[in-house]
C-alpha cells in the first residue's frame, strides 16, 4: 500500500506534523511499515564540524516563510525567469503534476539557488537524482525530502526537528547551503563535491549521474 502525498497535504497543520514525525520515527527504527512511503537512494553524508560562519549561515536557514518572490529589476532578467519557469516546468510535469505546486517549488528552487550561488540546472539535476522530486522520500540511510538531507544537519544546528526536512523551503535552503559549502571544501570541483554531498566522495556513479540529469535542465540563464 503507498501512502500518497496528497493524503498528508490533506491533513491539519498539527495532525500532519504528527504525521511527519510518526513517520520519520518509524523510519530511524526500521519498522516494517516504513515501506509505505517512496524510498530514495542516497548515500551518507558524513557529519563533519562546521566552521562558526557555515554554522550560522545553516541556522538562519531554517525558514516557514512562504516562497519568496524574485526581484528582478531589469525587464530582460524578467524576460529570462519567466522563460526559465515556462521550459522548467513543462519539463518537471513528468514528475510534479500539480500547477500550483509545481510553481511554488520552482519560484523556491529558484531562490534558493541563487542565495546559495548555485546552479539551477545542477541543483534540478541533483534533486532528480536523489529523489525524483518527491517531497517525503526517505533514503536507506536516512536522509529526507527533496535534496536528501541528512537528519544529523538538524542536530548539528541545534534545532532538532528532524520532520522540518519535509518542508519545501527547509529542505532546500539546508540543501542548498550544504552543496554550496561541500562545493567550497572542494575548491569548487563539482565532480568531488557531489561525491561528497552523497557520501561517495572519489566514486564515479553519483557524480556522472547528477552530471549526466544536469543536461537536461540547461538553459541559457544557468
Amino acid at each position: 500500500m503507498n501512502v500518497p502525498t496528497l493524503t498528508l497535504e490533506a491533513l491539519p497543520d498539527a495532525s500532519r506534523r504528527l504525521a511527519i514525525r510518526r513517520i520519520a520515527s518509524y523510519a530511524a527504527l526500521g519498522v516494517g511499515g516504513v515501506s509505505c512511503l517512496p524510498l530514495a537512494h542516497a548515500g551518507r553524508q558524513t557529519e563533519d564540524p562546521l566552521s562558526d560562519s557555515v554554522r550560522t549561515a545553516l541556522s538562519a536557514a531554517v525558514s516557514e516563510a512562504a516562497p519568496p518572490e524574485p526581484v528582478l529589476q531589469k525587464e530582460a532578467d524578467r524576460q529570462a525567469y519567466a522563460q526559465w519557469l515556462r521550459v522548467s516546468g513543462l519539463k518537471l510535469m513528468r514528475w510534479l503534476p500539480n500547477p500550483i505546486e509545481r510553481q511554488e517549488f520552482l519560484q523556491t528552487l529558484w531562490y534558493e539557488s541563487r542565495r546559495a550561488g548555485l546552479s539551477l540546472s545542477l541543483v534540478l539535476a541533483l534533486i532528480e537524482t536523489e529523489s525524483g522530486f518527491r517531497k517525503y522520500a526517505i533514503s536507506s540511510a536516512g536522509a529526507r525530502g527533496y535534496m536528501q538531507v541528512m537528519p544529523f544537519w538538524t542536530r548539528t544546528l541545534g534545532h532538532g526537528d528532524e520532520s522540518s526536512l519535509f518542508h519545501m523551503q527547509t529542505n532546500l535552503r539546508f540543501g542548498c547551503v550544504i552543496l554550496r559549502y561541500l562545493l567550497d571544501r572542494e575548491r569548487g570541483d563539482v565532480f568531488f563535491g557531489l561525491g561528497r554531498y552523497n557520501g561517495s566522495r572519489g566514486q564515479t556513479a553519483y557524480p556522472n549521474a547528477v552530471i549526466s540529469a544536469q543536461k537536461h535542465w540547461l538553459q541559457d540563464i544557468d
